[in-house]
């Protein structure tokens, strides 16, 4: 019986709670944020950096000051609304922080969700409006990249997706866990590297995911080569196609997570490739593997 109720609702498909996915170039996917009577593209925009609250941060051109409410829709999936948190004015525009308030879900349909969540997700005490939050936020690709650090002798490398470049403004943000154990050094020290790195990498760079809370190994330890960057000397993986130095400008507690404000201030392209590791909702795999099949 419970191989058919599965069988039901997944297909032949195995649960993970997201889902893996590569992606050649940019995300095609689509993101528009609603607000005072306007439709702005953030496709390319747009981030998730806090989980609790849920918090998406959004960068918005020069000659846009909205106020009120605003509304975050994603293609044929989801549609957010949300509340200004907080907002960091800059010469280009404006990176507005808002907290998720209510999300309407558009993948499957409402008894197979329910039904997905119930299984799945409910026994680590989620809520179903919490599950909600992260079926839409994770129903646009987030890419992955590894960010590292250095001071003296000490060193981090770890793996995150709440992050993100800002279009043609030399800016970068970032949403780091306070439980991270290395955040009061960048914070402190105001620098920080971020690597693009392949998609045929992503079994070694997801395994590097408890370095958030956990102490590195020793370099001769770690599964990859490294080299140092040419002018914070931090570390990266010899096999990065390219990485990007940071300075840190502003910080701002969101709740659960730290945002960073920064500037880059040096990058380097080192391998070809442009093909990225990125996460989405297990539910929108299921929603996308709907449509391939109808």
């Amino acid at each position: 019986m419970k191989r058919l109720v599965r069988k039901m609702l997944m297909g032949n498909t195995t649960f993970s709670e997201y889902s893996r996915i590569t992606i050649s170039g940019d995300v095609q996917d689509k993101a528009w944020l609603e607000f005072d009577g306007k439709v702005v593209d953030v496709s390319l925009s747009h981030w998730l950096l806090c989980i609790e609250p849920l918090v998406f941060g959004v960068w918005i051109g020069q000659g846009l000051s909205p106020d009120g409410k605003y509304q975050l829709r994603f293609s044929d999936a989801a549609i957010v609304r949300l509340q200004l948190l907080h907002r960091i004015e800059d010469n280009g525009g404006v990176l507005l922080l808002l907290e998720v308030k209510h999300c309407q879900l558009l993948q499957l349909d409402p008894i197979r969700r329910w039904l997905l969540y119930y299984r799945y997700y409910s026994r680590d005490k989620m809520s179903y409006d919490k599950f909600k939050g992260f079926v839409a936020a994770y129903s646009h690709p987030r890419r992955v990249r590894l960010v590292s650090f250095r001071e003296t002798d000490q060193y981090n490398i770890f793996p995150m997706d709440l992050l993100g470049e800002i279009p043609l403004q030399n800016k970068y943000v970032f949403g780091l866990r306070h439980s991270n154990r290395t955040l009061e050094r960048i914070v402190a020290a105001g620098r920080i590297v971020v690597s693009e790195v392949p998609a045929a990498c992503e079994d070694i760079v997801y395994k590097l995911g408890k370095h958030h809370s956990t102490s590195p190994p020793q370099l001769e330890a770690l599964p990859f080569r490294v080299k140092c960057t040419k002018g914070f000397k931090f570390y990266y993986p010899s096999w990065a196609l390219g990485y990007k130095e940071i300075r840190i400008r502003q910080s701002f507690n969101m709740g659960s997570h730290m945002l960073l404000w920064g500037e880059i201030e040096g990058e380097e392209k080192v391998n070809e490739g442009d093909a990225h590791s990125y996460l989405i909702h297990f539910l929108q795999y299921l929603h996308l593997r709907g449509q391939a099949h109808g």
